[in-house]
């Protein structure tokens, strides 16, 4: 098949099926089938390139020159930079073919994805529930086969969450692996700036297609190092299932697990001690996780409300002297996070060094640890703007809304990285994932380990309709 017949069958199937769904959100289908031709004759040529021909959809908070970069907020709908993120000039010089850019909640700063631009991504296994967020586009498209690869970003689960609620697969890399210049909010220059807790990463149908993606992915910033510098992973510490120690978490001191996702990761464990490996689900080595949870609390929204205005500050400096200092619920940890002083951050920064060193010490003993992304699979769509006063449903208890993602930052706190992978629907008939987490750069671990996963649950299995 040519790039440029496997492209326009991924533009008809965004014609024909993306008015429900809503995930392709800029289209670039003039240039891509310019690239998908350009690619086609490459390939007659002798070309060999990791991705040539294929087409690729690319989360819209990347900049790619010549067309808006939003993060979906109004007031920068305008925005067009001009040069290409440091990710999408790697997909093209790999050769894939850009069909254009998947839908992004307001500010990347929601499990769900809509704003006031480009409105509303639906879960494609159920219309009247979210894909996720923020990089709830990609995952969508991805599920309906607009497009074979995405690009998203990962710092509340970003990447796992969307792919754990469409029924995709899904990778965080380990904190720096992949360079992040040019996944830049509008309208600021693109710098190669390092992130404190955020990644950019490989979406996919396969496991092994995220080794694919994620060989063109890794590597720091050329702007960094002055010269192209490959970066070169450990490889998978076993090949084959029997050969893995696994610690399975299903209970968080902090959120309840709901029994969908309980039964996910139940069925993964049996895959596992099925195929001979070594599972455990307690351990002494385990970080507090409790701790862990206000820990990630700390040091993200530490970091989301730091360009607050000086009178939004104040208000919130009010608003957290008020909570009782007996109060330790991530509810009262997350507004002092943001009024939080740079010694309290400090504090926080040799805290994670102390788990980062625990988790060190247990991924001695074990290889990959198993547990959810997030407490339940995809939930209906929610939009108040009211972020903290949101609440979920976990099997009838409600909790705070973001005290979801305390599964997410088990991983994003110490910069671990996580593999998340769909174990098949839930009774409702909803797709309901779990994440692998590895030791620092064992990212090549956990996603072989989906590779032997995929092979005994079933992998991908494309929605209904």
């Amino acid at each position: 098949m040519t790039s440029i017949e496997l492209t326009d069958l991924a533009i008809s199937a965004i014609e024909q099926g993306d008015g429900l769904i809503n995930a392709i959100c800029v289209p670039d289908f003039e240039r891509a089938r310019a690239a998908a031709r350009a690619a086609d004759l490459a390939r007659a040529d002798g070309a060999d390139h990791p991705l040539l021909g294929i087409p690729v959809t690319v989360k819209e908070s990347y900049n790619i020159s010549g067309m808006p970069t939003t993060w979906g907020m109004p007031q920068y709908r305008d925005f067009v930079p001009t040069d290409d993120a440091v990710q999408v000039a790697r997909l093209k010089a790999a050769g894939a073919v850009v069909l254009g850019k998947t839908n992004v909640p307001l500010g990347l700063q929601d499990l769900q994805t809509f704003n006031q631009i480009y409105g509303t991504t639906n879960n494609p296994w159920n219309l009247e529930r979210t894909s996720g967020g923020s990089s709830g586009g990609s995952a969508a498209a991805l599920a309906c086969g607009f497009g074979a690869l995405s690009i998203g970003s990962d710092m509340g689960g970003s990447l796992r969450t969307p792919a754990h609620f469409c029924g995709i697969y899904a990778h965080k890399p380990t904190l720096g692996l992949a360079a992040m210049r040019g996944m830049t909010p509008p309208p600021e220059a693109a710098l190669p700036i390092e992130a404190d807790l955020a990644v950019v990463g490989p979406m996919a149908r396969t496991a092994r297609d995220l080794t694919l993606l994620l060989d063109v992915m890794a590597g720091p910033d050329p702007l960094t190092f002055g010269v192209a510098h490959e970066v070169t992973l450990p490889p998978a510490r076993y090949r084959t299932l029997g050969d893995f120690r696994v610690l399975v978490l299903d209970d968080h001191p902090c959120i309840t697990t709901g029994a969908s996702v309980r039964a996910a990761v139940h069925r993964v464990a049996d895959v596992l001690t099925a195929g001979g490996a070594r599972v455990e689900h307690r351990t002494p080595l385990l970080p507090d996780l409790a701790e862990a949870g206000r820990l990630y609390a700390q040091l993200m929204f530490s970091g989301a409300t730091a360009r607050f205005p000086v009178e939004t500050y104040e208000q919130l400096t009010r608003r957290a002297a008020e909570l009782s200092p007996d109060d330790d619920s991530l509810t009262a940890a997350r507004w002092r996070a943001m009024v939080c002083t740079h010694r309290d951050w400090m504090v926080a920064d040799r805290c994670r060094e102390i788990h980062r060193q625990a988790w060190r010490t247990l991924f001695d003993e074990f290889d990959v640890v198993v547990c959810p992304i997030t407490p339940t699979p995809a939930f209906p769509h929610h939009h108040d703007l009211d972020l903290l006063g949101r609440r979920i449903d976990v099997d009838g208890v409600e909790f705070p809304f973001f005290d979801q993602l305390v599964w997410a930052g088990l991983a994003t706190m110490p910069g671990l990285p996580a593999t998340a992978i769909p174990t098949g629907p839930s009774a409702e008939g909803l797709p309901v994932g779990v994440q692998l987490v590895g030791p620092l750069f064992g990212d090549r671990t956990t996603i072989r380990l989906a590779e032997l996963l995929e092979d005994q649950l079933g992998g991908f299995l494309p929605p209904p309709r």
